[in-house]
């Protein structure tokens, strides 16, 4: 039996044919800097051998995973990756409904809701016989009212389901929120048709309504006059522009014309009734979006559920209020329904009490008892789905498993971290390897074994540097993290005043925000800070930019301030896009200063090229075989269609006439397949390109491929490489950068890189506010605002706001703890 995973000859991607063993039934940090190779290796070699082995081995085929370039793996064991992608972007899917804990909810309500009769409002119980419901046939049997004998059909578990038409409140179908049409974007009451009342009126399209319009008015005898204050309309002439007609239809002729010319025979639709069919239309992604905003269902109030679900309880609890409660005070309301239910009662929920109770306890030992379970998956981080399926996991009491954990710790405050820790020593002493993926300190320091690549990233890393415990690898001197891990504690700093003036968001009560009034200083570095689940996003990605977006905003009174802000940028981790056509020359806009100058040699002026011709995404000059994508796909029916190198270009994406023209050298085609660094010396006498690709290597993205597509980036790398593209655009405009936990995916050595980015950007003149964890990010900002105490309802307060130094002294602070100074 062996006890160790032993890889030989791995030289998948970057890495340079490492060999390895990784010590079984421990808990194993894999680290290094950003493109070192930890995911290629821990994903990309030992998952997606594990899968292919384990799918022979019970006699399937596993073609479809494709076989990873290794010579062997020994020692592997079934295995399972919790990575940090939450692909679930359906708004109906809450905490709730993905770990079946509502499901069991509802089947409480079914057995046990009380319900107040329509007619003399005494309260109800459902049945005791559990045959009065039968699922196969779908029979539902009415129950009486034992005072008035009105006739109630009997409530089912779809009933409390608001995915179900049954339960569902027939405003928002489920939803909890409506859109809304902002009409203050939509009209100008201050100027008349002519001068623009209608914003979304101009040009050509602009004079075809006026005399629509004006013709709709004649059509039902209202004068209305184009040249008039939108604000002097009356009723009817308002109602006729804001609503229209509905089918008849009338002679159209251009405004102001004399004699009057014929245009059409049109029918007017009016102003708000055509935005809001084109904004159904297209389900919500019509042009005219921004001019709508979202609000709680003012029918369900936001509980998705119709008024008959809504008015069940249990226990004196309505359905709609436990899916509110935190699972920390939903764990205390499960273990108060066991000691107070009568036992004919808990004869019929038992089971589905215990189960939840299980359930709930798991998430709680995550660190997550601050969700709730109405809480949408799509709001989670990457950290807290992952966190999630982890809880789900841990029921499952396998041995003998391979668990691939790719930064768990992320969105995680260092207060809560020890306890991720000890789920993960669980999961080891249980019999399993555990390999994280990870550059948190905290964690390394509680592992078994550390496993270092490096040096760098791209072509500059794929190796290892270094491995062996906390202490051993701080003695390793080709160890990047290891340097790391011995340096001092940064020194004290100077930290910027701003200019100010202050961006302040005023009684904010967003989701568990307090009432809070906090200012952020402009043309500052700011970092917002706080344990898991404390209000961050909330503050900062709910209100402010949404703020901006939309000029008003619902869960706060006003944010003021907004005057001296000129544009807003707002970066998550979320991808830059998912056209798999987009890269790294494309996006930083690079590609077209390229092709210019490839147009400009003397060999594509003799052939007649121009410059659209060196693009793979236009016809032309691209390769027509494969449409400029390098590869064609094989059908291979019942499997994932294959990408194979195209046997006409042999994957240079051009014809030969524009592969033939030459710069230094390099073909368009060898261009693409160049890093950015080495690139430089190619391009070290362009003005134009030069200072994008020093900008690009001094943030650390040197190492990317100008042809790598950004759909392959990490979310660290895609934030770095937007901001990048923001930086040397020069704009003398004040700027309001807002990022989600930037330093998400990136080693030590990274975080200076992305440092000094930030920093630019507010020696620029703009403002920088971040949501963040690390405390070495958090270490070097002008300001810093602490939200807790603790998460969900505990939370939502301003518990410390100063400089870095001044919050570290406030003893209420969880960050503060945190932050050390030498």
């Amino acid at each position: 039996m062996h006890n160790s995973i032993i890889l030989n000859g791995a030289r998948e991607n970057n890495l340079k044919n490492i060999s390895l063993s990784i010590p079984k039934h421990q808990l194993v940090v894999l680290t290094g800097p950003s493109g070192s190779g930890k995911s290629t290796l821990a994903m990309d070699t030992l998952q997606r051998e594990c899968q292919r082995q384990y799918l022979e081995s019970i006699g399937m085929s596993a073609e479809s995973i494709g076989k990873p370039k290794v010579d062997s793996i020994i020692g592997l064991s079934p295995s399972i990756s919790v990575g940090q992608h939450n692909n679930n972007r359906n708004p109906r899917s809450t905490v709730g409904t993905i770990t079946d804990m509502y499901t069991y909810l509802r089947l409480i309500f079914e057995k046990l809701g009380e319900r107040p009769c329509p007619q003399c409002h005494t309260l109800i119980l459902p049945s005791l016989d559990q045959e009065d419901y039968n699922e196969e046939t779908g029979f539902t049997q009415y129950i009486h009212c034992p005072d008035c004998d009105y006739k109630m059909e009997k409530l089912t578990r779809s009933h409390f389901s608001f995915n179900r038409p049954d339960g569902a409140c027939p405003s928002c179908d489920g939803l909890g929120s409506v859109a809304e049409l902002d009409e203050s974007q939509l009209f100008n009451p201050d100027l008349s048709l002519t001068e623009g009342a209608v914003t979304i009126w101009n040009g050509a399209f602009s004079d075809y309504q006026l005399g629509i319009v004006k013709a709709a008015g004649v059509h039902y005898g209202i004068d209305i006059n184009l040249h008039k204050k939108l604000r002097e309309f009356s009723d009817a002439e308002r109602d006729l522009l804001y609503y229209g007609v509905e089918s008849e239809k009338f002679t159209v002729h251009s405004p102001d014309t004399k004699p009057p010319k014929t245009v059409s025979k049109g029918k007017f639709e009016g102003v708000v009734t055509a935005v809001w069919r084109r904004y159904r239309e297209k389900e919500g992604q019509s042009g005219e979006s921004k001019l709508f905003f979202t609000k709680t269902c003012p029918s369900c109030n936001g509980s998705k559920l119709n008024e008959i679900s809504r008015n069940v309880k249990v226990a004196d609890v309505f359905i709609t209020d436990a899916m509110k409660y935190s699972l920390e005070d939903f764990d205390t309301w499960l273990t108060r329904l066991k000691t107070e239910l009568p036992e004919s009662s808990m004869l019929l929920v038992e089971d589905f009490l215990s189960e939840l109770s299980v359930k709930v306890k798991r998430i709680l030992h995550v660190g997550l008892g601050y969700l709730s379970l109405d809480r949408q998956t799509i709001t989670l981080s990457g950290g807290e789905a992952q966190r999630l399926r982890l809880a789900t996991i841990l029921g499952s009491g396998l041995t003998g498993v391979l668990y691939v954990l790719d930064e768990p710790t992320a969105g995680l405050h260092p207060k809560d971290t020890q306890g991720l820790v000890t789920i993960l020593k669980e999961l080891r002493d249980l019999g399993n390897t555990v390999l994280v993926i990870e550059h948190d300190t905290d964690v390394m320091k509680e592992a078994d074994h550390i496993i270092d690549m490096g040096p760098g990233a791209g072509n500059y890393g794929g190796t290892v540097v270094g491995q062996g415990s906390y202490t051993e690898l701080q003695e390793q001197e080709a160890s990047i993290t290891g340097k790391y891990l011995k340096e001092a504690p940064p020194v004290r700093q100077k930290r910027r005043k701003g200019n100010g003036k202050h961006l302040t968001v005023h009684n904010a009560t967003r989701h568990n925000l307090q009432n809070v009034t906090v200012s952020f200083p402009l043309e500052c570095f700011v970092a917002v800070t706080g344990v898991s689940g404390s209000g961050k996003s909330s503050l900062v990605f709910d209100l402010l930019a949404h703020y901006t977006q939309k000029g008003r905003v619902e869960g706060c009174e006003k944010v003021s301030g907004f005057e001296e802000i000129e544009n807003i940028i707002t970066v998550n981790q979320s991808p830059l896009t998912r056209m798999q056509r987009s890269n790294v020359a494309t996006y930083t806009d690079v590609f077209t200063l390229i092709r210019n100058v490839f147009a400009s040699l003397p060999g594509a002026k003799n052939a007649g090229l121009k410059p659209k011709d060196f693009s793979f995404n236009t016809v032309g000059g691209r390769c027509e075989h494969c449409q400029g994508l390098g590869f064609v796909l094989t059908n291979m029916h019942f499997l994932p269609d294959l990408e194979v190198q195209c046997p006409v270009c042999r994957g240079k994406r051009f014809k030969d006439e524009v592969l033939a023209v030459e710069y230094k050298g390099h073909s368009i085609s060898a261009i693409l397949n160049l890093t950015v660094e080495e690139s430089l010396f190619i391009f070290n006498d362009n003005k134009k390109i030069k200072p994008i690709i020093e900008l690009l290597c001094e943030i650390g993205l040197g190492y990317l491929n100008w042809g790598q597509s950004v759909t392959t980036l990490s979310g660290g790398e895609g934030q770095r490489l937007k901001l990048s593209k923001e930086l040397y655009k020069h704009s003398a405009d004040h700027t309001l950068y807002l990022l989600d936990e930037p330093s998400t995916g990136l080693h030590p050595a990274d975080v200076k890189q992305l440092l000094l980015l930030l920093n630019r950007l507010v020696e620029a003149g703009n403002t920088v506010i971040i949501v963040e964890h690390n405390s070495d990010v958090i270490r070097q900002a002008d300001w810093v605002i602490d939200l807790g105490p603790e998460g969900g309802n505990a939370g939502g307060e301003v518990m410390a706001e100063g400089t870095p130094e001044e919050v570290s002294l406030v003893s209420a602070s969880y960050t503060g703890a945190f932050l050390t100074f030498s």
